[in-house]
């Protein structure tokens, strides 16, 4: 029999038979919901909550949950830097990404390091439980806005580190010159960064390029 809830910690002690749930996100609110709705379920129970990237891999580390459910955007460590640690050491982990965005290049990064499952937090009351049993039968679950946002650019190639830091100088808005002195390059390295980042987002010109970045995930302001 399934253990009830703590009252007070939204954690339970659970079976062999149980799908133990460890829930990384930064809000407190938003983890005591999740909780709230799992631990509400006869075959699941929320076993850890962690805040932070860093909490996220401690706690898998104790309590060797069935699912993990990690949010993306989290101080301190960010959760693809977390599932990628976990997986380190775990490699059969199985995580679902929770993210308020539809698809970006935070997405692919995330299933490229080996989530499961994709779930966006407006759908949580609706998805959450349904996409838990998913992927703990062994499937995998992208939902379909998600997959169609990303058929739009993922065979783009990728921007590479130095594209990156360009980029995020562009969207603080410095001029060719300004970011050439910030990383001591030549301006003209600068110019051949911007043409390539151009290229590979298929932007018409600086201010587009930045505005593609920020939607897809690649930089934030």
């Amino acid at each position: 029999m399934t253990a009830k809830p703590i009252r007070g910690s939204e954690l339970v002690s659970s079976d062999a038979k149980t799908i133990r749930v460890l829930v990384a996100d930064d809000h407190a609110v938003l983890r005591q919901g999740i909780a709230s709705l799992v631990n509400a379920e006869p075959d699941m129970a929320v076993v850890a909550q962690a805040g932070t990237g860093r909490e996220a891999i401690e706690q898998f580390r104790l309590h060797r949950p069935d699912i993990t459910l990690m949010d993306l955007q989290m101080p301190d460590m960010g959760g693809i830097e977390a599932m990628t640690g976990i997986r380190d050491e775990f490699p059969d982990a199985r995580i679902v990404v929770l993210t308020t965005y539809a698809g970006d290049v935070q997405t692919l990064r995330a299933l490229r390091a080996g989530a499961r499952g994709y779930l966006l937090k407006g759908q949580v009351h609706t998805d959450l439980l349904e996409s838990i049993r998913a992927v703990h039968a062994g499937q995998k679950r992208v939902p379909p806005e998600v997959a169609a946002e990303l058929a739009g650019y993922a065979g783009l190639d990728e921007l590479t580190p130095r594209e990156i830091e360009v980029l995020r100088l562009i969207a603080g808005g410095n001029a060719n010159k300004e970011i050439a002195a910030r990383l001591a390059i030549a301006e003209e390295t600068v110019k051949r960064h911007i043409t390539n980042i151009l290229s590979k987002l298929e932007a018409n010109d600086r201010t587009h390029a930045v505005t593609l970045a920020l939607k897809r995930g690649i930089i934030e302001l």
